[in-house]
């Protein structure tokens, strides 16, 4: 008996090899080749176009205690340059200037192209929420916009 357990492994030893050397290329092929959810409709922010797109189709998850959801954002071209601060978060009705101040996992950041942010997740489980930017340009000027959005049940 023991001596036909040693033949199936040195028949099969190289087979199972070849595939452990196989899978590396396969998670390098679907790391380059993701696929991410539809963005949300492009909106007009004060003198900003946005496109805002989620990250992936999972449910908010918790960074440092508070519930976030990652988001990328397109602005327009030159756009960037004149944002002093932007946040984001998620909530069912629109917050206050303090509740977005006080969200610094909602703070946008990237370079011109693109912008990344960890939005704040008001209430992981609640409905009918909206998805709320704010921008802040250089002159001071503050402009608020929202997107429905329905968060992704865990």
């Amino acid at each position: 008996m023991a001596q036909r357990d040693n033949s199936w492994w040195q028949r099969h030893k190289f087979k199972l090899n070849g595939l452990v050397l196989i899978l590396p290329f396969w998670f390098l092929y679907e790391s380059m080749n993701m696929t991410f959810p539809a963005a949300l409709p492009q909106q007009q922010v004060g003198p900003f176009t946005v496109t805002p797109s989620p990250l992936s189709n999972d449910a908010p998850y918790q960074h440092d205690g508070d519930w976030v959801k990652d988001f990328m954002l397109q602005f327009c071209d030159g756009c960037v340059p004149k944002i002093r601060q932007a946040y984001m978060t998620i909530a069912t009705e629109q917050p206050s200037l303090d509740q977005f101040a006080d969200a610094h996992l909602g703070i946008l950041h990237g370079d011109n192209h693109m912008q990344h942010v960890h939005a704040l997740v008001q209430s992981p489980t609640a409905s009918n929420q909206k998805l709320w930017l704010l921008i802040e340009d250089w002159q001071g000027q503050q402009h608020i916009a929202s997107w429905d959005f329905s968060l992704p049940q865990s």
